[in-house]
């Protein structure tokens, strides 16, 4: 999928590139500025999925967060590598396989091109590389040979193993001390290891499992080891970003850091992106607990840019708890952001240039201001919290100039509210809303809900009608039946300056 934003446009290289984006550092524990190494062009390098199995809630956040991310730092007028990979070979896919009587290889490629199809349903860009593990091997073999020829690391009983004690600053991404670690280790004996910190380079091969030739001895790689390798490969040395989930801190990205900068001698990393976890109703989620949930799940039951909008309701970094309340809440924002656009759009473009403006100076000035407040959300450590709540603000403004508009509404009215509309729809979709006609989106949307409560548009419209004449006649009695009779098949009626308004009650 192509990124749809103004800034990916081949005129990209024109605009100034200002950058006053702030990022929590997860190895420095406070917000610093976002300074590239190489200006105006920002690397950045992804943890993505072990594809043994279908994309679950969290998967989401991590593909939507990051996403957003990239689409802002473009919409800033930068350049960004994107990279994120595919681990195609390790000991989950290795036993999903054999439960499945399938090749490790025919198992992961499976769960890539699902992976693919969730992600293209939740309209997620591509990244500019996507590498699979298992096509890197020769860089994992050469990055382990330079530990060893360092004596960072050490060939043990077939297996590769990386030294801990030889990397003085091992913790200081997870701010865990060493000592304090192996004191409190779980960890079972292997007399392979010279310490039981030392973890895994190069594992030797099993009956039955897949290997690759190495000057160890037939194996595979370990999981930290093809990060280091990958982000080596396409991004140098030392980049920009390194992200993922705040479960990778430990051990995963302390492990790729330590490896990393003991094979190069040098900075892996400049700032690590860590986001939140998700929770179900406040518990972790767990297929034991029978709450795990997939994306298809989720997306049998609400639109892609519902989950969209509940993911970025929250801060990238703060826990997140889904709920069928909380997807409620988020389906009826984005429905309110349609309905602006969607009445933006309908306004005839018969305007007058005599008719005085209902807009007046603060309106304007809130209006206009909408861009500047959101890139200030925005550049403090992408707080897609307060982004979409200066949306909002923003379409009440919009909203009250559009009750009070005539009929024929005076040039700077609309003009100012097409504006408006266009910023809104350019800002949202940073966060991948608003990317459909927002009258088709209102439409489908309501053909979907009164499929399920059996009744037809015409029906409740005919109701209505006979209902005004009701209030005319001053049968009350009659229009409070209609009410009743149509709030008992879930239509609820709102009667407003504008005539009575109807919409499907939420379940």
């Amino acid at each position: 999928m192509k990124c749809k934003l103004p800034s990916c446009s081949a005129d990209r290289h024109h605009r100034t590139v200002i950058m006053p984006v702030k990022i929590y550092n997860t190895l420095t524990r406070k917000k610093e500025e976002l300074k590239p190494i190489e200006p105006g062009h920002i690397k950045l390098y992804v943890c993505g999925i072990t594809s043994y199995d279908y994309c679950h809630i969290g998967h989401a956040r991590s593909a939507l967060a990051f996403d957003m991310i990239v689409r802002y730092l473009r919409y800033l007028g930068n350049k960004v590598t994107y990279i994120r990979n595919f681990t195609d070979i390790d000991d989950k896919i290795i036993a999903r396989a054999a439960e499945q009587n399938t090749s490790t290889e025919e198992l992961a490629n499976r769960f890539i091109d699902e992976f693919y199809v969730d992600m293209d349903k939740l309209g997620v860009d591509r990244p500019t590389m996507e590498p699979k593990a298992t096509e890197h091997i020769q860089e994992m073999v050469d990055l382990i040979g330079d530990l060893i020829d360092k004596n960072m690391a050490y060939p043990s009983g077939g297996d590769v193993y990386y030294s801990v004690n030889s990397f003085s600053e091992y913790g200081k991404l997870s701010g865990r001390n060493l000592e304090d670690m192996q004191a409190g280790a779980r960890i079972s004996v292997n007399e392979n290891k010279s310490n039981p910190m030392d973890f895994v380079l190069w594992k030797a091969s099993k009956p039955g499992e897949p290997s690759w030739d190495s000057p160890w001895g037939p194996g595979r790689p370990g999981w930290h080891i093809e990060c280091s390798a990958m982000s080596r490969k396409y991004l140098g040395t030392t980049f920009d970003i390194h992200g993922g989930g705040q479960d990778l801190i430990f051990p995963h990205h302390e492990n790729e850091l330590a490896q990393s900068e003991g094979a190069n001698a040098k900075p892996f990393v400049n700032m690590w992106i860590h986001h939140g976890f998700v929770t179900i109703r406040d518990e972790k989620m767990s297929k034991s607990l029978g709450n795990f949930l997939t994306i298809r799940d989720i997306l049998d039951h609400y639109h892609p840019e519902v989950l969209r909008f509940f993911i970025f309701s929250t801060q990238y970094r703060n826990p997140l708890d889904f709920s069928e309340a909380a997807m409620q809440d988020a389906m009826a924002g984005l429905d309110r952001l349609y309905e602006c656009v969607a009445a933006v759009e309908r306004l005839s473009a018969n305007y007058s240039e005599n008719t005085e403006t209902v807009a007046g100076n603060k309106d304007k000035a809130k209006i206009g201001s909408m861009e500047k407040r959101f890139q200030k959300a925005m550049d403090n450590d992408f707080n897609t919290a307060q982004a979409q709540g200066i949306l909002f603000e923003t379409v009440k403004v919009m909203n009250k100039i559009l009750r009070q508009l005539p009929d024929t509404p005076a040039e700077e009215d609309y003009k100012l509210l097409q504006d408006a509309a266009a910023t809104l729809k350019k800002l949202a979709a940073i966060m991948g809303l608003l990317q459909e006609n927002a009258a088709n989106y209102l439409a489908a949307k309501k053909a979907a809900m009164l499929a399920r409560i059996n009744i037809s548009e015409e029906e409740i419209v005919e109701l209505i009608k006979q209902r005004n004449q009701a209030r005319t006649d001053k049968d009350w009695a009659r229009s409070d039946e209609i009410r009743d009779n149509l709030l008992d098949q879930g239509i609820e009626l709102k009667d407003g300056p504008e005539g009575t308004k109807w919409s499907v009650k939420r379940s």
